[in-house]
C-alpha cells in the first residue's frame, strides 16, 4: 500500500463525517450554501462575498437556455436514441460548446485579459483610445473580436446591459468590462456599422472581472448550459419533438451523385 499523500482541500471524508472546503458538509454546507455560491467557492477556494455571487449567478442564468440551438437538438435527438442514457445525451449537449456556441464566454474573457494595457485607464476617453487600438489591429489582421455581433440579437443583446447594470450596482465592474464596453462604443468607427455586444461576450468579460480562471471560463458556461439541457430533457419527456426533427431530414433528403473531394474548396 502507498504510503503517499494526496493533499486536497476539496471533499474528503472519514466513517462519521464529510467535509468540503474544510466545512462540515451535512452541518454547514447543505441548506447554508447556494449552488452557485458553493460552485465559485469550489473554483477559487475562497468564499464569494454577496455581491459576487449575485454576478456570478446572473452569469448562469444568462447561459443557461437559449432555445432550439445545436447543444439543445443534439441533446434531444441523442436521447431518441438512446433513452437509457440521460448522461449521454447531456453529454452530447456539453460537446457542443465550441467556438460558436458557449465557448465565446471564455474566448472574450481570454481577449480582453490578453489586450488589458499594464495601467488602466481612468476613464471612459483612455478605455475608448485602448480599444480603438484595439478594434483596429483586429481588422488589419482580418480577426473578429469576441463577443462583438450576434446573429439572432442585432439590434441589441438584452442580457448585455442587464449585466454591466448588475455589475456596476455590486460595484464589480472591473477592467475587462471596462475594455470591453469600450469596444461597443468604438467599433463603428473602424468598422463602418453597428454590432452588438452578445451575451456570451458580457459574461466572460464579468467571469474575469470576479478573477475566476481564465482556463475556466468555458467550464462555467458548460455548468449553466447542463441545467439548460436537463430542462430540455424534462420538456422532450412531456413534449417530444426530437423525432420530428429526425423525421424531417430523414424524409426530406434526396440523393445526388458523389462529388470527389478537392482540397481548394477547403481553402
Amino acid at each position: 500500500m502507498s504510503d503517499r499523500i494526496y493533499e486536497t482541500a476539496l471533499g474528503a471524508s472519514d466513517k462519521d463525517s464529510i467535509t468540503l472546503l474544510g466545512h462540515d458538509l451535512a452541518n454547514d454546507v447543505m441548506g447554508e450554501v447556494g449552488f452557485g455560491e458553493l460552485a465559485f467557492w469550489l473554483a477559487t477556494q475562497r468564499r464569494p462575498a454577496r455581491g459576487e455571487t449575485r454576478v456570478f449567478e446572473a452569469v448562469l442564468a444568462a447561459l443557461a437556455d437559449h432555445g432550439f440551438t445545436p447543444t439543445a437538438i443534439v441533446t434531444r435527438l441523442t436521447h431518441l436514441s438512446a433513452p437509457d442514457s440521460v448522461q449521454g445525451a447531456l453529454a452530447a449537449g456539453l460537446l457542443g460548446g465550441g467556438s460558436r456556441f458557449l465557448g465565446v464566454t471564455e474566448d472574450c474573457g481570454r481577449f480582453l485579459h490578453d489586450q488589458l494595457p499594464a495601467e488602466h485607464p481612468v476613464d471612459d476617453a483612455g478605455w475608448d483610445a485602448v480599444a480603438l487600438e484595439i478594434v483596429r489591429a483586429q481588422r488589419a489582421a482580418k480577426r473578429f473580436v469576441p463577443g462583438l455581433g450576434h446573429h439572432v440579437h442585432k439590434d441589441g443583446d438584452p442580457r448585455t446591459p442587464r449585466l454591466f447594470a448588475i455589475a456596476e450596482e455590486e460595484c464589480l465592474t472591473g477592467p475587462h468590462l471596462r475594455l470591453f464596453a469600450a469596444i461597443g462604443r468604438v467599433h463603428p468607427e473602424v468598422l463602418g456599422r453597428t454590432l452588438p455586444l452578445n451575451g456570451a461576450g458580457v459574461c466572460g468579460a464579468a467571469l474575469a472581472d470576479l478573477g475566476l480562471p481564465l482556463e475556466l471560463l468555458r467550464g462555467f458556461a458548460l455548468l449553466a448550459r447542463t441545467a439548460g439541457l436537463v430542462g430540455q430533457l424534462a420538456e422532450e419527456l412531456r413534449n417530444p419533438v426530437a423525432n420530428d426533427i429526425f423525421l424531417s431530414v430523414d424524409l426530406n433528403n434526396r440523393s445526388v451523385d458523389p462529388r470527389p473531394y478537392r482540397p481548394e474548396e477547403l481553402q
